[in-house]
C-alpha cells in the first residue's frame, strides 16, 4: 500500500470524477430540495442570500483549493488549521467540522423522509415511524462506507449523476410552463434587509456545506495536489448555477401560500407533467438526498481518523477495518447522528429540518473561517491576490455566523467547549507517549 510523506497509508481510491461527485453530491442533496420552502417566507430577498452566497462559496472553494495544493493531508480544513495554527486551533476546527457531520446525518435524513411521504402520505403523520425510516437509510449507507472508500465513492458518482437528471427537468419545466405571479413578494417578512440578508444566507449556506468535501480524504485521491482544487472549484460552480436556476422554477411553479407549507416542494412543481411527474422527481429527491447522506457519512468517518493520525485523539479512531474504512470513527458518527434524529423529532419534520439546518450550517462555517484565516496567513507577504480571496472568504464566514440566531450561537459555543476536555485529554495521552520514562526512585 502505498504512503504519503508522513508515512501515512494512501488507497488513492478516489479520481477527479470520485472527487468531483463527492463535491457535487454532498452539496445537492436535502437543500436543493427543501430550501425552497424554507426559503418562501423571504420572498424575492432570498436570491440576494442566494448570490451572497454562490460567491462567497466560490471564494472559500478558491481558498480551500490553495490550501489543498501545500499538503497530501486527510482532514481538508483540519490539517490547514493544524499546520497553520497548531494543535489546539486545529483540534477546535476538527471537533466543530466533525459536529456539523453528524448533525447533518438526522438533517439530510429527515429530508429524505419528506419524500417518502409522496409515496406513503400515512407517514407524514406518524413521526415514530418517520424517524424509523431514517434511522434505517442512516445505518444502511453507513454499512456501505464501512466497506471503504473505493466502494463509497462508486456509489456517490452514480447517485450524482442520476440526482442531476430531475433538477434538470424541473429548470427546463420552470422555463417553459413557470408563472412570474407565482413568484412571492419582494420582502414577505417584514425584516431589515441586514437582517433578511444575514438570515437567508445562513440558510442557503446549508446548501453550499459539503463544498470542502473533496479536500478531506486526500489520502484516498490520486495526485491530489491538482485533483482536489479542480474538483473543489468546479463543483461549487456547477452547484451554484444548478441551485439558484432551480429554485427560481420551482418558485414559478409553486403558489407562495403552498410552498411555504410544503414538505417536499419539488413534486409539487412536477405536478405540471401530470400524475407521473411527482413520483418522478421524489424519486431524483430521494436519490439525491440518500447520495448527501453516503457522502456525509464517509467524510464523518475520515475527520476523527484524520486527529487520531496527529495523536491528538485515541489512536483507536484511526484503526481501518479490512477495507479500510476508518469502523470506529464512522460507527460513533453514526451512533450520535441516530441520537440526535430522535431527540428533534419532538420539532416536526420541518422545524427539525430547520433547526438542524442551521446548527450544522454554523458549525461547518467557523472551521471554514479558519481555513480562511489560514490562507490569509500563509499568502499576505507572498501572493496578495490570494490573500485578497481568502479575506473575503473569511467577512462572507463572519456574515453568514452573524445570521444564525442567538439559539443557535448559543449551542455551537456549547460544542466547542465539549471539545476542551477531549483535546486536552489527548493531548496529555500524546505528551506522555512522546516523554522519555521517568528515571526510577
Amino acid at each position: 500500500m502505498a504512503e504519503d510523506s508522513n508515512g501515512r497509508p494512501q488507497h488513492n481510491a478516489i479520481g477527479f470524477w470520485g472527487c468531483w461527485s463527492l463535491t457535487v453530491g454532498v452539496m445537492i442533496g436535502s437543500g436543493i430540495f427543501m430550501l425552497p420552502a424554507v426559503m418562501a417566507p423571504y420572498g424575492l430577498m432570498g436570491f440576494a442570500g442566494w448570490a451572497l452566497t454562490a460567491g462567497g462559496s466560490i471564494l472559500l472553494a478558491l481558498t480551500l483549493g490553495r490550501l489543498a495544493v501545500r499538503t497530501t493531508r486527510t482532514g481538508g480544513p483540519y490539517a490547514y488549521a493544524h499546520d497553520a495554527f497548531g494543535d489546539l486551533p486545529g483540534f477546535l476546527v476538527v471537533w466543530g467540522y466533525w459536529a456539523s457531520y453528524w448533525i447533518a446525518i438526522p438533517a439530510v435524513a429527515i429530508a429524505f423522509v419528506g419524500y417518502v411521504t409522496v409515496f406513503v402520505p400515512a407517514l407524514g403523520q406518524v413521526p415514530m415511524a418517520q424517524a424509523g425510516v431514517a434511522l434505517v437509510l442512516i445505518w444502511s449507507l453507513g454499512l456501505v462506507s464501512l466497506r471503504g472508500a473505493s466502494e463509497a465513492s462508486l456509489l456517490q458518482l452514480a447517485m450524482t449523476v442520476l440526482k442531476l437528471l430531475p433538477i434538470l427537468l424541473i429548470i427546463g419545466l420552470g422555463a417553459v410552463a413557470g408563472e412570474i405571479s407565482h413568484l412571492p413578494a419582494v420582502n414577505p417578512s417584514g425584516g431589515t434587509f441586514i437582517g433578511v440578508l444575514s438570515t437567508t444566507a445562513l440558510l442557503t449556506m446549508w446548501a453550499f456545506a459539503g463544498l470542502e468535501s473533496g479536500t478531506i480524504p486526500a489520502g484516498e485521491v490520486r495526485n491530489p495536489e491538482k485533483t482536489i482544487p479542480r474538483a473543489t472549484v468546479i463543483g461549487t460552480i456547477t452547484v451554484a448555477i444548478i441551485y439558484i436556476g432551480s429554485t427560481a422554477a420551482v418558485m414559478m411553479l409553486v403558489p407562495t401560500d403552498q410552498l411555504a407549507a410544503s414538505t417536499s416542494p419539488f413534486a409539487d412543481a412536477a405536478q405540471r407533467l401530470g400524475p407521473w411527474g411527482a413520483p418522478l422527481i421524489s424519486i431524483g429527491a430521494l436519490i439525491a438526498t440518500a447520495g448527501a447522506l453516503n457522502g456525509i457519512i464517509f467524510l464523518s468517518g475520515q475527520l476523527p481518523m484524520a486527529v487520531a493520525l496527529d495523536r491528538l485523539a485515541p489512536r483507536f479512531l484511526a484503526t481501518p477495518n479490512a477495507g479500510g474504512a476508518p469502523k470506529w470513527s464512522l460507527l460513533i458518527s453514526l451512533t450520535l447522528g441516530s441520537l440526535l434524529l430522535i431527540a428533534s423529532y419532538s420539532r416536526g419534520l420541518v422545524g427539525a429540518f430547520t433547526f438542524l439546518l442551521m446548527m450544522s450550517t454554523v458549525t461547518l462555517l467557523a472551521p471554514l473561517l479558519v481555513s480562511a484565516l489560514a490562507e490569509l496567513r500563509h499568502s499576505w507577504k507572498s501572493a496578495r491576490s490570494w490573500a485578497i480571496i481568502a479575506l473575503l472568504a473569511g467577512l462572507y464566514s463572519c456574515f453568514a455566523i452573524f445570521g444564525s440566531g442567538l439559539e443557535v450561537l448559543f449551542w455551537g459555543m456549547v460544542l466547542t467547549v465539549a471539545g476542551l476536555p477531549v483535546y486536552f485529554l489527548g493531548r496529555q495521552r500524546k505528551t506522555d507517549e512522546v516523554s522519555p520514562s521517568a528515571p526510577a526512585d
